[in-house]
């Protein structure tokens, strides 16, 4: 079975645009399964295998806004509201499968069923959905059977004999049906008798001699036992035995039976019986019964108001008056037809209409036209299936022929060859057994009689294949041209005259008086209706016009009243106006003191920018004179002594030139800070190459309160490294790392991979780099630490100073 989701989807939207049905109260639950099952089978069929019959049920129940499983629980759901059925219908399996762990008995198969046809008749062909399907059939199968439940096996045994017919294994399917049938007929229950041969017939190809003859002895059996829906429902499926497999005269007689019954059971929609009905008689060039019935699925649709399908309903009676030369009656059905569907953008159900309509311009003359029209359309809309693709490029070669441009309708019938042996399958069997005779007709005309006589083998074959029994005027018109090609008169004359009498057939029906009274009793009940839609307005119009006389009467006396509000709250509004206008004084006299106050904070910013600038000159003032100093210093350890000093002062000075030459003049910006700091100590020492540095600090801004010491223990434990930890000039590494530990503590690391600190001067505390180093950690509240570790660590754990924590502590 075809399984196209993609198509489904675009149809569900377009469907969910049209105007719904009213809600269905006066159907029981019998009759909304026979219209879902109405609804479905027309949308499958006039999709033409572009939806598989599946998609097509969910849709009829969709459009309906019936529960989807309405379309296949008719053996275990008898009305009674489920709550674990409403949550399979909403695709809620995870609710229900833990409904299903708590079900025993005829409960547990009812929702084992319920599960199992969820899967199976799901839109779509994935694998996981039919294994889902028969894990669920299967435990139902197994459950019924240890209960020995007559009703239950033979409903979990016909689910699983659909399961194999759906995953292919006809002999399997057919088993199973055949058991279930055997084992009902030993039973003597003709209802369940009835329902088991119906669904063996069912699931049988329609060439298949056996489904005529179960599907008649179901009819019967439905009709002993009361069944007045299931017998109208098997009927129908006997007329599309009976079409597909080509005896129309039958399937006409049995849609006409279908349609009367349905009348005759109360049940309401009968427009789609009318419509294939019509189609059946177009197709037997029975033009007048056409006509009457598509006249009358209009009426009745627009009597149910149900417009699921309204499209094709005026597309049918447009192409009735085109088939029958009443081109301009045609014009506003198929008009009418397209403009309904493209207002849901998703919707391309009425591509049949846009080109029907492309074929009565070009059957008018109007050539221009139809091509302008023909381009603007498919420009916006393109053909979304092979379907459309093949009908459109055949009406549009035909509109070519018509204007003479060969070329051109030659570039597109090879659009229809290169497509059409895709598409050719029961259902389109007809359709494209009359595309083949209009190809061929064009290159018999153009005197390519081999061309011509491919197309006319493949329309033939295509009819003895499907045993189509109808007749295509434009067959034997090419057959004519062909044999008159070469040379064989008798043969050519006679195709000649069986081409004249069908389509002679058409001309005298179009001018038939039989047609004009039908045409003018269909418009006189339109008028009719027009006529008491008027006089329902007018009833309305007299009420309104009562409610308008009292709503003049309450509008006087709201307009005095609202008078009255008006004068307070102009009132009110003077008030308000005398108010504003004081605080628009207050407001400048505030804006006023922002200014100032701004002006302020400005050169407060612009002073200790400056004192910043001169507490940096000053320092560098210091080094300068402690540079001079040492010149004058012959002793090395005053003269070390007094270099540390300089890179300390040069540590402090490096922050106060960061915050004046910076925008922010309270924070410094450590990654920057620290790598020029460690610049400066390489120039100082002259290290060149010999130390390398690894720098790895995450981006952070500190308040000078901790930069400043932050500067200083960096400073000594860097000095200390270059100059204790790599003697005799060896290489060495230097990292230096300030992470975050979370989001207000970090951690700094400084590590050498020199020879390490002696035991002697880690118990040494007095020195007074160490102790400097302390007292600085001790300044920023941290926790400091020194080991061994391949060289010397160094570790500093301590807190950001939050602004209003440092406050409370000034």
């Amino acid at each position: 079975m075809i399984k196209s989701l993609l198509l489904y989807l675009a149809f569900a939207v377009s469907i969910g645009g049209f105007c719904q049905p009213p809600p269905l109260k006066v159907y029981d639950i019998k009759k909304k399964r026979l219209l879902v099952k109405i609804t479905g089978v027309y949308i499958y069929s006039i999709n033409q295998g572009n939806i598989d019959i599946d998609s097509a049920m969910v849709l009829a129940c969709s459009a309906n806004k019936i529960p989807i499983s309405l379309s296949y629980d008719e053996g275990y759901n008898d009305g009674k509201y489920l709550l674990e059925s409403e949550m399979v219908d909403n695709n809620n399996i995870t609710a229900a499968l833990k409904i299903l762990s708590k079900s025993q008995k005829t409960d547990r198969i009812k929702l084992l069923l319920q599960l199992g046809s969820h899967y199976l008749f799901k839109p779509g062909s994935k694998k996981e959905d039919l294994q889902n399907a028969l894990l669920y059939i299967k435990q139902a199968v197994e459950l019924s059977n240890q209960l020995k439940i007559q009703k239950w096996q033979q409903q979990s045994n016909m689910l699983l004999g659909k399961y194999y017919f759906q995953a292919g294994n006809m002999t399997e399917s057919l088993a199973i049906f055949s058991a279930v049938t055997k084992n009902c007929r030993k039973l003597n229950n003709k209802k369940a008798l009835a329902e088991a041969i119906e669904n063996q017939g069912t699931y049988l190809l329609d060439n298949n001699p056996e489904k005529e003859k179960l599907l008649t002895e179901a009819m019967l059996l439905y009709k002993e036992t009361g069944e007045k829906e299931k017998e109208a429902e098997t009927l129908m499926k006997l007329v599309t035995v009976h079409f597909w497999t080509g005896n129309l005269p039958l399937a006409k007689k049995e849609s006409i039976q279908a349609y009367n019954f349905l009348k005759k059971i109360g049940f309401r929609h009968t427009h789609y019986n009318a419509s294939t009905i019509s189609y059946v008689d177009i197709v037997v060039k029975n033009p007048k019964e056409a006509l009457f019935y598509a006249f009358d699925a209009v009426k009745t649709m627009e009597a149910t108001k149900d417009y699921i399908m309204a499209e094709n309903f005026y597309m049918r009676l447009g192409n009735v008056y085109a088939q029958m030369g009443h081109f301009e009656e045609a014009i506003p059905l198929l008009k009418k037809s397209i403009e309904m569907g493209q207002k849901d953008p998703s919707n391309r159900s009425w591509y049949k209409s846009f080109i029907s309509y492309i074929t009565v311009l070009s059957e008018l003359g109007r050539y221009k036209e139809a091509l302008d029209y023909l381009k603007k359309t498919t420009d916006k809309y393109p053909p979304d299936n092979i379907l459309d693709k093949i009908f459109l490029a055949n009406n549009t070669a035909i509109c070519y022929v018509r204007t003479g441009n060969i070329k051109l309708a030659e570039q597109n019938f090879q659009i229809v060859e290169k497509y059409a042996p895709q598409i050719i399958n029961p259902q389109t069997a007809l359709s494209t057994s009359n595309i083949y005779s209009d190809m061929s007709l064009f290159y018999a005309k153009i005197g390519n009689g081999s061309k011509a006589k491919l197309f006319t083998d493949k329309a033939t074959e295509i009819k003895h294949k499907y045993n189509l029994r109808s007749g295509y005027p434009i067959l034997d018109l090419s057959l004519f041209k062909i044999d008159s090609l070469s040379g064989k008169y008798l043969s050519a004359i006679a195709h000649y005259q069986k081409y004249k009498k069908g389509n002679d057939s058409l001309v005298n029906y179009s001018q038939s008086k039989e047609i004009e009274e039908l045409r003018f009793k269909y418009e006189t009940a339109k008028k009719e209706q027009n006529i008491k839609s008027l006089q329902t307005q007018t009833k309305l119009q007299e009420g309104k016009l009562k409610e308008s006389k009292l709503l003049i009467k309450l509008s006087i006396g709201s307009l005095l009243l609202l008078l009255i509000i008006i004068g307070l709250l102009y009132n009110l509004y003077r008030v308000k106006q005398k108010n504003n206008k004081k605080l628009e004084i207050k407001e400048k006299e505030i804006s006023l003191k922002n200014t100032n106050l701004q002006h302020l904070l400005d050169e407060k910013e612009w002073l200790m920018k400056e004192i910043h600038h001169r507490v940096k000159n000053n320092l560098q003032t210091v080094i300068s004179l402690l540079n001079s100093q040492s010149a004058y210093v012959d002793n090395d350890m005053a003269r070390s002594t007094i270099k540390s000093s300089q890179h300390r002062i040069h540590a402090m000075s490096l922050i106060h030139q960061k915050l004046y030459m910076s925008e922010n003049i309270s924070t410094i910006n450590m990654p920057i800070y620290i790598k020029e700091l460690v610049e400066y100590l390489k120039d100082s020492f002259q290290l060149k190459q010999r130390v390398r540095f690894e720098i790895d600090i995450e981006q952070l801004e500190l308040d000078v309160v901790q930069a400043v010491p932050l500067g200083l223990i960096i400073n000594e434990a860097v000095t200390n490294s270059i100059k204790y930890a790599f003697p005799n000039d060896q290489d060495g590494l230097i990292s230096i790392t300030l992470v975050s530990t979370d989001a207000n503590h970090y951690l700094l690391s400084i590590q050498d991979n020199g020879i390490g600190i002696p035991v002697t001067f880690k118990e040494k505390t007095n020195s007074f780099g160490m102790s400097l180093i302390k007292g600085l950690s001790d300044d920023l509240e941290g926790t400091f630490s020194i080991e061994n570790n391949n060289g010397t660590l160094l570790k500093l754990n301590f807190e950001k100073i939050i602004l209003d924590k440092q406050n409370k502590k000034i």
